[in-house]
């Protein structure tokens, strides 16, 4: 077995050698090929210094370097395109995930898991501006995806190759990989995990992500349920909003021819006029999401199922066919 570690870092100079002391005491007990795959994220401190010297030295490490920042997100995609492994792990390198962990993360794929996620049980991080949104965030990720995790934000995962190539990034999508690659149908689990105070440098997060997480939630919610057939969200949307218009013109028409209620002065008529606009419009845009859909899938060849296995009999051997003499 091959194993890929993928682990994007922004500014973490100090941070870099504590990390690969304890990965290379880590995979170096463990029966199994590795790489440690750095995606530095733009840094503007000397991390990529520090990644190219421990390049040099060591085989089993790989640098991606961006031009500039793109995000975490954005990382996490680098790393699983240039990853090789069977297993792909991915984690901080602000030594807040500890590797020692590593172990158990295996062991649970190992037992037929194709996404195991870590769980900080026990965080180090401040109450407030960190460890409550995070509560909150999960809770309501979990009701919207149905997916139910403890802890969406840990960076510590494991993947199964052929689960994590085909899960396409976007924006912070990153946090969202277990709920999205749930749409495959994989088998999946949670496992606490250890997790440490920060000893050099400052945190990347913030409240300030809060907004594009809910956003990139509706998406998430979007493409689980309705990414194959958005004319059913759209559509019901479009009949709700065209049935009420047309039932209060209906009534008002009714009103008007035979009881003689003068429609003028009545905002209830325009009401109508406009839901019934509105539920034409609705409709119009599921069918072009529709189109939109057939699209996105056809012309990047993307299934629309995915196969964890097949069993069946060895399919019986076909008899050569028989010269015949023409003489015959």
């Amino acid at each position: 077995m091959l194993i890929s570690i993928v682990i994007p870092l922004l500014n973490e100079e100090e941070n870099i050698p504590y990390l690969y002391d304890e990965l290379n005491e880590v995979m170096g007990a463990i029966d199994a090929d590795y790489e440690l795959i750095f995606i530095n994220d733009g840094s503007t401190d000397k991390s990529l210094d520090a990644l190219k010297v421990l390049q040099k030295k060591d085989e089993h490490v790989v640098v991606v370097n961006f031009r500039k920042n793109f995000g975490q997100t954005a990382a996490m995609a680098a790393g699983f395109d240039y990853a090789l492994g069977d297993v792909i792990i991915t984690m901080d390198a602000d030594l807040q995930n500890d590797p020692r962990d590593i172990p158990l993360l295996l062991e649970k794929i190992k037992e037929g898991n194709d996404v195991v996620t870590g769980w900080r049980y026990d965080r180090k991080d401040a109450f407030i501006n960190r460890r409550l949104p995070s509560i909150i965030a999960n809770k309501i990720i979990s009701k919207t995806t149905g997916v139910n995790l403890h802890d969406y934000g840990c960076t510590l995962k494991a993947f199964r190759r052929e689960i994590i190539k085909n899960v396409k990034l976007y924006g912070e999508m990153h946090r969202f990989i277990p709920a999205i690659a749930s749409g495959m149908g994989i088998d999946f689990t949670e496992v606490k995990v250890n997790h440490r105070a920060r000893r050099f440098g400052t945190t990347k997060y913030g409240i300030s992500r809060t907004i594009r997480v809910v956003l990139d939630l509706l998406t998430v919610k979007f493409l689980l349920s309705y990414s194959t057939r958005p004319i059913q969200v759209f559509g019901l949307m479009g009949i709700i909003s065209g049935g009420i218009g047309f039932l209060i013109a209906l009534i008002m028409t009714f009103q008007r021819q035979f009881m003689g209620v003068p429609l003028s002065d009545r905002p209830l008529l325009f009401l109508a006029v406009l839901l019934i606009f509105v539920g034409i419009q609705f409709i119009s845009l599921g069918l072009i999401a529709e189109l939109q859909a057939r699209t996105y899938h056809e012309s990047q060849n993307k299934p629309v199922y995915y196969v964890k296995s097949i069993f069946r009999s060895d399919p019986p051997t076909k008899e050569p066919e028989k010269e015949v003499d023409a003489d015959c």
